[in-house]
């Protein structure tokens, strides 16, 4: 028997009843609509990488024109907001909030650009 606690216990197991985290998420939905939208984009060649952060507070889908660089955009869906402005959020690499909303189809037109035919 080690003198250790449970709270200080290396392998990582919770006690039973113990609160675990919650971390906010994309759900399947939300995740199809981002990544049709990505797709269309990498096949258009404007993006070519992306990485998705769950967080604490939100979650961050970020979209690269290259993998070395910062994000050109990020969506983000932030529950906290949700009563308020909208959960969902597009910004651009500058910080700037491009659009804000309760709705994701909404909020992603802000970058969705129809291919046009020439």
């Amino acid at each position: 028997m080690s003198s250790m606690s449970e709270e200080a216990d290396p392998s990582g197991i919770r006690p039973a009843g113990a609160a675990t985290p919650t971390l906010v998420t994309f759900n399947r939905l939300e995740l199809n609509r981002i990544l049709n939208l990505y797709g269309r984009m990498v096949a258009a060649g404007e993006w070519r990488d992306y990485a998705i952060d769950f967080l604490k507070d939100r979650a961050v889908f970020s979209v690269f024109r290259r993998a070395s660089e910062v994000p050109i955009y990020r969506i983000e869906k932030d529950p906290r907001l949700a009563r308020k402005q909208g959960a969902y959020s597009v910004i651009s690499a500058t910080g700037l909030i491009l659009r804000r909303g309760h709705e994701l189809d909404r909020v992603l037109l802000a970058i969705d650009r129809k291919l046009a035919v020439v």
